[in-house]
């Protein structure tokens, strides 16, 4: 029943990502008259969404592999590449990148939409593929840490990912920057430079943070499983 349900929840997430994907690059075309940005050096590959949601479906399909040429136990002996793959990647990237594109997202369009998402996009970028890029991603991502087990990598390794992913993307924001004389996000024209700096080191910690909730929540999920799995190991020997 599980299995099944793993098998499923993962095609479904990866053909929803990918067509996302898809959809983005190919359809919402955005007039430079309408906003700066979207013209600008980098193309889709300006917005940390749009990594994320090219990291989301390539996750899913790594998971939809492991489904059949892996394995979803608890705690296996020997983890085949694709389910060690499938763990580094959830806790690196999938689960961090995941709530802290949704999480900070929905936390400026409070604030300020225009800060993140002007009105003057709407006729060019659908709800629903707001959605599916901002709110989604954190659902999908949740669910996984509940439909599968995972082995979290040592902590140095796992946060060692995350926090190189992340700043290459901020230096590629920098670069963006230098080339077009554009921030990639309207919030960042609002700060000094001193605050911007505070910004990313704000953003930097709080993606930390959100590394340990994933691993937390994991063990919350997980964690009385793997007890009982090593237990029964040991009395077997």
């Amino acid at each position: 029943m599980r299995e099944g349900l793993a098998i499923g929840f993962h095609a479904v997430t990866f053909l929803q990502f990918a067509f996302a994907v898809f959809y983005d690059y190919t359809y919402t075309i955005v007039p430079y008259n309408v906003t700066r940005v979207h013209g600008a050096f980098g193309g889709k590959f300006k917005f940390l969404t749009f990594w994320d949601a090219i990291l989301q479906a390539v996750f899913f399909l790594i998971c939809l592999l492991n489904d059949f040429y892996g394995t979803n136990a608890v705690n296996p002996k020997k983890p085949p590449f694709a389910r060690k793959l499938k763990d580094y990647f959830h806790a690196s990237l999938g689960f961090p990148v995941a709530m802290f594109v949704g999480v900070t997202f929905w936390a400026l369009m409070f604030v300020d939409r225009e800060l993140v998402l002007p009105k003057a996009l709407d006729p060019y970028f659908p709800w629903w593929l707001n959605h599916l890029m901002h709110t989604m991603i954190m659902v999908t991502t949740v669910f996984e840490m509940i439909v599968a087990p995972r082995q979290y990598p040592k902590r140095s390794r796992g946060l060692g990912i995350l926090v190189s992913f992340m700043l290459v993307y901020l230096i590629w924001m920098h670069v963006i920057y230098y080339k077009s004389g554009v921030w990639v996000y309207p919030v960042m024209d609002v700060l000094t430079q001193p605050l911007r700096i505070l910004f990313f080191a704000v953003l930097l910690t709080f993606c930390t943070i959100l590394y340990f909730l994933g691993e937390t929540l994991n063990n919350i999920v997980w964690g009385n499983e793997h007890t009982k799995h090593k237990k029964s190991h040991a009395k077997s020997k």
